[in-house]
């Protein structure tokens, strides 16, 4: 089944053709990413397989525009993968919010929009565009079958002990205000391969997984079903992020509202796209750039290395104690796929575990590597997520059993 998989930004669409034969048998015919969209210029880039990549400088006003850019490129005479659009045969979507209405993916329909938009107040920043790309779908490929895949789902079998807030009991009841957490696709692709990589039965197994990145959060998986996730309400609660602040006291953000005098929306920029690592460095929200200035010594930006390293250890200690123990550690994301450093710093603080480094596998970057020593109890692994293939198992299934 050839599957276009779509990931929706506010600015930007990434995306993978793939051709599904099966959960494990497929090939990624083409990818790429539509960005800066709806700035005075925008940039296309596309990859199909065994072929250099294309990238162009191109206006690109909106998401519409943006879908049929792509869908172009894909069917292009000179560099196109396919012979026409109607060789795609289902779209698949990322969502980053859908509350507590969905623990599994599902095919787009009239209901399914009206709970994603429903939740767009939870997830301002992702929903909307998310919608933005579903509709260019419709417009553009009308009558092929769309499956939306939630990053909230894999987070649904947490206990109300785990995902309540101890606010008054009717805003949960009246506003959905709970804790939904995010990344769930990542996680629960990441704890799977791992528990394989590792000779663990995930269903006998307790697992934490670390998705390390611009955005980050740590998850409790025991027996494959997630019991905790450090994400929140929003994407914005957890460790400190590339320009998230993490957890605050949230009298500490009525306090500076208050001094500084701003708005709601002001106060969520600062929270969400002021702090952070560039909150903490002042100069940068990347945690290469941050590496590179904290090796220069600069001190800003070793403290906020220092910070988020010890965020991880903490979240992770207190998954070990909620699970009463651990099995395997996983890490995942840009970060914890590439930042050796960063994970042998967090791993060094579980030896009270058992948990042996093995250092020269853990210098390893961007590919699946086991990095704890043989005998170690608890055994650490790296392992690169793909997202993608989740919402294209997912989107490969839904439709398969609609066709039947």
């Amino acid at each position: 089944m050839i599957i276009l998989v779509i990931n929706c930004g506010s600015s930007s669409i990434k995306y993978q053709l793939l051709d599904m034969k099966s959960d494990d048998l497929f090939d990624v015919i083409a990818k790429g990413i539509a960005e800066k969209i709806g700035l005075p210029m925008g940039v296309l880039q596309y990859a199909p397989s065994g072929k250099e990549k294309i990238v162009k400088d191109i206006e690109i006003p909106d998401h519409k525009v943006g879908m049929q850019l792509i869908l172009s490129a894909l069917v292009d005479p000179e560099n196109g993968v396919l012979s026409s659009l109607e060789d795609i045969e289902a779209v698949g979507h990322r969502i980053v919010q859908g509350g507590d209405f969905f623990s599994s993916s599902a095919i787009v329909n009239d209901d399914v929009l009206a709970k994603i938009e429903y939740c767009a107040e939870f997830a301002p920043l992702h929903n909307p565009a998310h919608l933005l790309g579903i509709r260019a779908i419709s417009h553009v490929l009308p009558t092929v079958p769309q499956v939306v895949t939630f990053d909230t789902a894999f987070h649904q079998t947490m206990p109300p002990k785990a995902f309540m807030y101890a606010l008054p009991y009717e805003y949960y009841e009246q506003y959905r205000v709970r804790r939904y957490g995010a990344h769930g696709t990542s996680h629960q692709y990441v704890a799977g391969k791992g528990a394989r990589f590792a000779g663990l039965d995930i269903a006998e197994s307790k697992i934490i997984t670390c998705h390390l990145g611009a955005g980050s959060s740590i998850c409790a998986i025991e027996g494959g079903r997630c019991v905790d996730t450090s994400m929140g309400f929003s994407p914005l609660e957890g460790m400190i992020m590339g320009t998230r602040v993490g957890n605050i006291d949230a009298n500490a953000v009525l306090f500076l509202m208050k001094k500084l005098g701003t708005t709601p929306d002001e106060m969520s920029t600062i929270l969400n796209r002021k702090s952070g690592f560039l909150g903490l460095t002042g100069k940068t929200s990347d945690a290469r750039e941050m590496n590179v200035l904290a090796n220069d010594g600069d001190p800003k930006a070793k403290l906020a290395f220092k910070k988020f390293t010890y965020d991880i250890i903490k979240n992770i200690g207190s998954y070990v104690a909620v699970m009463d123990g651990v099995d395997l550690i996983v890490f995942t994301g840009g970060i914890g796929e590439n930042n050796s450093r960063l994970r042998r710093r967090v791993l060094e603080n579980f030896s009270y575990l058992g948990l042996k480094v093995d250092y020269e596998a853990n210098m390893t970057g961007g590919h699946d590597a086991l990095i704890s020593t043989p005998d170690s109890k608890v055994k650490a692994v790296v392992i690169c997520t793909n997202e993608e293939l989740v919402i294209a198992r997912d989107t490969m299934h839904l439709v398969s059993q609609t066709q039947d």
